[in-house]
Protein backbone atom coordinates (compact mmCIF):
# COMPACT_ATOMS: atom_id res chain seq x y z
CA UNK A 1 0.00 0.00 0.00
CA UNK A 2 1.82 2.95 -1.15
CA UNK A 3 0.50 5.91 0.49
CA UNK A 4 2.63 9.35 2.44
CA UNK A 5 -0.85 9.30 5.09
CA UNK A 6 -1.54 5.39 5.70
CA UNK A 7 0.64 2.83 6.25
CA UNK A 8 -2.12 -0.66 6.71
CA UNK A 9 -5.60 -1.71 6.06
CA UNK A 10 -7.57 -4.03 7.51
CA UNK A 11 -11.49 -4.74 6.89
CA UNK A 12 -14.22 -6.79 8.77
CA UNK A 13 -17.52 -7.23 6.99
CA UNK A 14 -18.85 -9.10 9.29
CA UNK A 15 -18.39 -6.10 11.44
CA UNK A 16 -18.32 -3.30 9.14
CA UNK A 17 -15.08 -2.20 10.57
CA UNK A 18 -12.04 -0.58 9.08
CA UNK A 19 -8.44 -0.46 10.80
CA UNK A 20 -6.26 1.72 9.32
CA UNK A 21 -2.86 2.45 10.73
CA UNK A 22 -1.56 5.54 9.73
CA UNK A 23 2.38 6.73 8.52
CA UNK A 24 3.09 7.84 12.36
CA UNK A 25 2.03 4.60 13.98
CA UNK A 26 -1.56 4.99 15.31
CA UNK A 27 -4.62 3.13 14.24
CA UNK A 28 -7.55 3.87 14.46
CA UNK A 29 -10.70 1.78 14.06
CA UNK A 30 -13.73 2.84 11.91
CA UNK A 31 -17.28 1.48 12.45
CA UNK A 32 -20.31 1.42 10.24
CA UNK A 33 -18.24 1.42 7.19
CA UNK A 34 -20.34 -0.53 4.44
CA UNK A 35 -18.18 -3.17 2.48
CA UNK A 36 -18.61 -0.70 -0.42
CA UNK A 37 -17.24 2.00 1.19
CA UNK A 38 -13.66 -0.52 1.95
CA UNK A 39 -13.55 -2.12 -1.35
CA UNK A 40 -13.65 1.35 -3.08
CA UNK A 41 -11.05 2.56 -0.39
CA UNK A 42 -8.94 -0.85 -0.89
CA UNK A 43 -8.84 -0.27 -5.11
CA UNK A 44 -8.17 4.01 -4.86
CA UNK A 45 -5.11 5.47 -6.11
CA UNK A 46 -4.74 7.65 -3.53
CA UNK A 47 -5.53 5.99 -0.38
CA UNK A 48 -5.08 9.16 1.91
CA UNK A 49 -7.83 11.09 -0.38
CA UNK A 50 -10.04 8.87 -0.15
CA UNK A 51 -9.89 8.71 3.71
CA UNK A 52 -10.62 12.29 3.75
CA UNK A 53 -13.08 12.76 1.23
CA UNK A 54 -14.97 9.49 1.96
CA UNK A 55 -14.07 8.01 5.72
CA UNK A 56 -12.88 10.81 8.06
CA UNK A 57 -15.65 12.30 10.05
CA UNK A 58 -18.31 10.09 8.43
CA UNK A 59 -17.45 7.04 10.90
CA UNK A 60 -17.73 6.35 14.01
CA UNK A 61 -14.18 6.06 15.16
CA UNK A 62 -11.55 4.85 18.21
CA UNK A 63 -7.93 4.76 18.90
CA UNK A 64 -6.36 1.15 19.18
CA UNK A 65 -3.79 0.08 21.45
CA UNK A 66 -0.62 -1.44 20.26
CA UNK A 67 -1.83 -5.15 20.58
CA UNK A 68 -3.55 -5.48 17.45
CA UNK A 69 -5.44 -9.17 18.27
CA UNK A 70 -6.75 -7.27 21.14
CA UNK A 71 -8.41 -4.93 19.00
CA UNK A 72 -10.25 -7.43 16.54
CA UNK A 73 -14.03 -5.71 16.53
CA UNK A 74 -16.38 -8.38 18.19
CA UNK A 75 -18.58 -10.18 16.39
CA UNK A 76 -22.30 -8.93 16.88
CA UNK A 77 -24.22 -11.21 19.13
CA UNK A 78 -26.94 -13.67 17.65
CA UNK A 79 -30.76 -11.95 18.38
Amino acid sequence: MASSLIRGARYWPDTHALELCFAGGRRYLYVGVPPSVAEEFRSASSKGRFFNEAIKGRFDCRPLRDNPKRDRPARPAND
